[in-house]
């Protein structure tokens, strides 16, 4: 657990990637205290500059010994670096949020939305993992359905921003749109295909049960935070050519019969969840007016009349700033003694 202290000492492994600086924002917009902000990247970064505080700080070469002295570790630098890395800082003495898929499914780690589950905090020994952003979107508009009248199923279809899969992705959408607009041959090297005016319903590896682990990840986050082993969930994840923000249509069914303006009305209540709702003026959420917002949008919310107790909404969420960056700030300072 972190010891009281006036300020602490922040390290940011993946301090040059667009989650990283999007953390260096966050924890200067909200004035979590900290003392020293330790940047850190790999060694084609370093020596990069980013500013924090007024002040143009320094981006260091990760390395083994890179912890000494920190007290919170926020890690965006994909799986690898995270179960290289993660125990080093750990022994080292600082507290590791982690927002790769390393640990969510590990049972010695909380998998954590604040929101939700912040008790699950409680009962960590060094690390927290951080839910993939499409999965924080969903739950922040499932929980308070559940608390309600009690999830039974969920059907879900992702729409997922390029900026899911990092910064060569948004390179090669403006690459391609910019070719094609000038009618010229375009490269394909981050997708299998092109992602240009196309969506791919591929996002990570294919299993043998022919669903990707995003869908299958999506599946076992939801009841891990959920803290429920009943809720069945199927889940189509999509790539779609927008640089930021992830949307996503929801189907669900309940075990108590909930209205569309009664679920508008629990969803309301819930922290951290706007409900953007009114098709006759079209109004419900669209990536570019959710980018940059700390909320959950969620619209279009109506019942499903071909099931008994069936609601459909449309959930649209930042992925680099809730599903992502802000998700980890605010674990640590639910984590602040």
């Amino acid at each position: 657990m972190l010891k009281k202290k006036s300020k602490y000492i922040v390290a940011i492994v993946g301090a040059t990637g667009a989650v990283g600086r999007e953390m260096v924002s966050i924890l200067e917009e909200r004035k979590f205290p900290v003392s020293e902000l330790v940047l850190l990247a790999s060694d084609r970064s370093e020596g990069e500059r980013i500013e924090f505080d007024g002040k143009n700080r320094s981006v260091k070469k990760l390395v083994n010994d890179s912890f000494h002295g920190v007290d919170i570790a926020l890690f965006s630098a994909g799986s690898e670096q995270s179960l290289k890395y993660a125990p080093l800082a750990v022994a080292a003495g600082a507290v590791v949020i982690d927002n790769s898929s390393a640990f969510r499914m590990d049972d010695k780690v909380p998998l954590v939305v604040p929101e939700i589950n912040a008790h699950a905090l409680d009962k960590h020994t060094g690390i927290v993992a951080n839910p993939s952003s499409s999965t924080i979107g969903l739950l922040m508009a499932l929980k308070p359905i559940h608390e309600a009248v009690k999830v039974k199923r969920v059907v879900v279809t992702t729409f997922q921003s390029v900026s899911g899969t990092g910064k060569d992705a948004i390179d090669e959408l403006a690459g391609q749109t910019v070719a094609l607009l000038n009618f010229k041959d375009i490269e394909v090297k981050v997708y299998p295909h092109q992602i240009a005016f196309n969506c791919l319903p591929h996002i990570d590896g294919f299993l043998e049960n022919g669903y990707t682990k995003e869908e299958m990840n999506m599946a076992n986050e939801t009841r891990k935070v959920m803290e429920d082993d009943t809720i069945r969930l199927t889940c189509t994840t999509v790539r779609v050519p927008v640089f930021r923000c992830h949307a996503e249509s929801v189907n669900i069914e309940t075990e108590k019969e909930l209205s569309a303006n009664e679920a508008r009305a629990i969803l309301a209540k819930m922290p951290g969840v706007l409900v953007y709702d009114d098709p006759s003026r079209s109004i419900y959420p669209l990536h570019l007016d959710v980018s940059g917002k700390d909320e959950i949008y969620v619209g279009r919310v109506r019942a499903d009349d071909t099931v008994k107790n069936g609601l459909n909404i449309w959930i649209v969420i930042d992925n680099i700033r809730k599903g992502a960056a802000l998700n980890a700030v605010q674990i640590a300072e639910r984590l602040l003694p």
